[in-house]
């Protein structure tokens, strides 16, 4: 009888794998070899409970053998015939260890399954939420016991400090719980029907940018000097490139190509994600070889020169942002009649003057690498070098201008192809 059971052999199932084709071979008694299209091999127990056919997976083939899966099979079958419903309670079993799980692990299992799916900057931020605020106060809590009193309880917490970053740590905590709901983690969100501004009033407005006029400019660039020469530097290229201080402070020698006049922003470095290539004036090109020597050798453009900082990192690392911001704080309080500025203002002063100095509203939005979005992003996707160049250049020379104390020349609007 066990032979007549016995349908399959070892080298059937061998050849069926090597073809690749998908199959379903019975062995008898409700065993079943399945070769899917995407080539994974595995058994199946197929049954009858109650009247309605069941499945049960025994294992993926080859790490259970025909023989290991024929004993599986057999004691299946022995358990059913008490009247188990094999199938049923391993799914119980899946939900049990689902429902058994840690904060820590749901937090854990969403950011592996979620995170590649997220910009790289909401990636940064959000982790830090997650590790530094979030798992130190609930991580050990098995999951499914968090309550919505526990929930406002952290975000009262937080929102004590920071209203904005209340915001962020709720947002994360919620995209946590959804992710428990579709993975039978949990049974409910603790964070529905909860509102950060309920719990910790309105957030402070966000601080609007500023822009530096052309007064202002002719008062500041020639005083940068003061603030010793890499700053100088750093915050001329700043203007000029449209750039973020984040890209600056990352950007090694091996992403400029200053014989072409070009400075490429890798993806890793990009706020956006998406690498993109800054044109260079001539003149930038002139600061930046005057940035080499004063690079001693490093990889960064802008390396750390506090031995602490370097010593905190384990080695080689990029200057402090925060160091910049504290300088021209300190600058503009000395000189008074520059309005206190963020090195992240210098976009929203170069974007504010590309417009008054002729230059199309496309072509101003790709100087600072921002999406163009809605169907604009979709269908045009020519990189307007040839154009950002003739703007940065124009850009540059207004700038050269106020800071030799020069009279600007008349504004003519650029020149602008439209891409195909």
């Amino acid at each position: 009888m066990a032979k007549e059971i016995e349908k399959l052999s070892d080298a059937e199932i061998r050849r069926w794998v090597k073809a690749g084709q998908p199959v379903a071979k019975a062995d008898g008694g409700g065993l079943t070899f399945t070769l899917s299209p995407g080539g994974t091999a595995a058994w199946v127990l197929r049954y009858r409970f109650a009247g309605k056919a069941r499945e049960l997976t025994l294992g993926r083939y080859p790490d259970v053998t025909l023989k290991a899966a024929r004993e599986r099979a057999r004691d299946e079958r022995a358990r059913i015939q008490q009247g188990i419903d094999v199938a049923r309670e391993r799914q119980r079993d899946k939900v049990e260890a689902a429902a058994a799980k840690s904060f820590a692990e749901l937090a854990a299992d969403y950011m592996a399954k979620v995170f590649p799916t997220l910009a790289a900057n909401t990636v940064k931020q959000r982790g830090q939420h997650i590790k530094g605020v979030i798992l130190p106060r609930i991580g050990s809590r098995p999951a499914r016991d968090v309550t919505t009193g526990e929930v406002v309880a952290l975000i009262e917490a937080v929102g004590a400090k920071s209203v904005n970053v209340a915001d962020l740590v709720f947002t994360a905590l919620s995209e946590i719980f959804k992710h428990g709901l579709a993975r039978h983690a949990v049974t409910a969100n603790p964070c529905a029907g909860v509102s950060v501004s309920a719990i910790c009033g309105r957030a402070e407005p966000t601080r609007q940018r500023l822009k530096l006029t052309e007064d202002e400019l002719r008062i500041l660039l020639p005083q940068l000097h003061t603030i010793g020469k890499v700053n100088e530097l750093a915050v001329k290229i700043l203007l000029a490139t449209c750039a973020r201080i984040g890209e600056l402070a990352r950007a090694e020698w091996e992403h400029l190509d200053l014989e072409r006049g070009e400075w490429y922003i890798p993806d890793v470095n990009s706020k956006t994600g998406r690498g993109f290539t800054v044109p260079l004036p001539v003149e930038v090109v002139a600061w930046f070889e005057e940035l080499q020597p004063l690079a001693l050798g490093s990889r960064f453009v802008l390396p750390a020169r506090q031995v602490r900082r370097r010593e905190n990192h384990g080695g080689e690392v990029h200057f402090e942002q925060r160091a910049l911001n504290a300088m021209l704080h300190k600058l503009t309080d000395r000189i008074k009649s520059v309005r206190r500025f963020t090195p992240h203002d210098l976009r929203s002063t170069a974007r504010s003057h590309l417009a008054a100095l002729g230059v199309n509203l496309i072509v101003a939005e790709r100087c600072l690498n921002h999406s163009l979005g809605g169907l604009v992003a979709v269908y045009d996707q020519h990189d307007y070098m040839t154009e950002r160049r003739i703007a940065l250049d124009r850009w540059t020379t207004f700038l050269l201008n106020c800071e030799a104390g020069r009279p600007q020349a008349s504004v003519t609007v650029l020149p602008f192809r439209a891409a195909a």
